[in-house]
């Protein structure tokens, strides 16, 4: 029954959309490495009929540059998280989502079906952005130095671990991290006020951690070659896969406070040629073979399953934008490069 009702949507989603020079109605889709695996688009296609046309992105800053004013056009569906996506939005970029057209939506997890809950995804009254892919940012911990979890993202600044912690070399994200440990009610919001106790925690980041790194690989290395027992875990569970994998006996913890989280959402374009295909994708992507996927290959979180690894009532704080990312970058530079507080403050 299921599987002919998805038939039939897509059938009449298709009707008098445009064709491509095989014949064949086409789907632009713009994502992430790992959110259209080739089974997917071969499933898809064999269902609807129709040619999907997948361009890779690697970056937020890419994916900027390939959905700017000369280039949207392109595309019809793309994949962008809900801190990002207001700059869309604001550019006139982004269609609105008929919720209707996409019957997945009930497949999802509560938390991801009251999106008045989640900062960043809709536009005024109207629903933009399909939540589907997410990784939230706690704390991996080596069991056999650490004998309980750290409850608290404080544990990042214990003293008694100087030298075997391993933090991210970023500034957006460790500004709020150091809001979280400081208690401050906005973490992507700081107050003028709070400019200041901000840096001298990351001041004091920098000097209780053994190192810090940009990417998941390389976070593997540094953990390992410090004997490290701790580390903030910027990119998730991907990095509690690698560690395994490399033979460390490693856990993974949600802090009491929450834990910074990502969600990336599929959203459909104002130069869509074919928005009932666009639809179509997004409800496509809901289903059980693609979420299997998203979770098992990439260690993704996806909005569908919970599973042992991504439950249903973790304690999760979405990004928003923050008030300032040139700012926050800018003073985490001169504070990893061992300039004092004062010194910082006046750059």
């Amino acid at each position: 029954m299921y599987k002919q009702r998805r038939v039939g949507l897509t059938t009449a989603l298709m009707a008098g959309g445009p064709k491509a020079a095989e014949g064949r109605a086409r789907l632009r889709v713009l994502a992430w490495p790992g959110y259209a695996e080739p089974e997917t688009i071969k499933s898809f296609e064999h269902i609807t009929g129709a040619a999907v046309e997948l361009t890779l992105i690697d970056s937020d800053l890419d994916l900027w540059q390939k959905m700017n004013a000369k280039q949207a056009a392109n595309f019809d569906v793309f994949a962008v998280n809900t801190a990002e996506l207001q700059r869309y939005v604001q550019q006139g970029l982004v269609a609105k989502v008929e919720p209707g057209l996409i019957p997945n939506l009930a497949r999802q997890l509560p938390r991801f079906r009251k999106p008045g809950a989640i900062p960043g995804i809709g536009a005024g009254k109207e629903f933009v952005g399909v939540p589907f892919a997410y990784a939230e940012m706690g704390l991996l911990y080596d069991r056999k130095q650490l004998r309980r979890p750290p409850e608290s993202v404080a544990a990042l600044w214990d003293k008694s671990l100087s030298g075997r912690v391993i933090a991210y070399n970023g500034g957006t994200h460790n500004f709020s991290l150091a809001a979280q440990a400081l208690g401050l009610p906005a973490p992507f919001k700081l107050a003028e006020s709070n400019w200041a106790p901000a840096v001298e925690q990351l001041i004091a980041l920098r000097r209780n951690a053994g190192g810090f790194y940009t990417q998941p690989e390389e976070s593997v290395a540094l953990f390992k070659s410090r004997q490290a027992a701790l580390m903030f875990a910027n990119f998730g569970r991907q990095q509690l896969l690698l560690l395994k994998a490399a033979g460390v006996d490693a856990a993974y913890q949600i802090p009491k406070e929450g834990a910074l989280a990502w969600l990336d959402c599929w959203v459909i374009t104002h130069a869509a040629q074919n928005s009932g295909l666009a639809h179509a994708w997004i409800n496509h992507l809901l289903d059980e073979p693609a979420s299997r996927l998203l979770t098992s290959r990439q260690g993704l979180g996806n909005t569908t399953q919970a599973t042992a690894d991504y439950g249903s009532e973790d304690k999760l704080v979405w990004l928003q934008p923050v008030e300032s990312e040139e700012r926050r970058n800018r003073l985490w530079h001169r504070i990893i490069s061992g300039d004092r507080a004062a010194k910082v403050l006046a750059a």
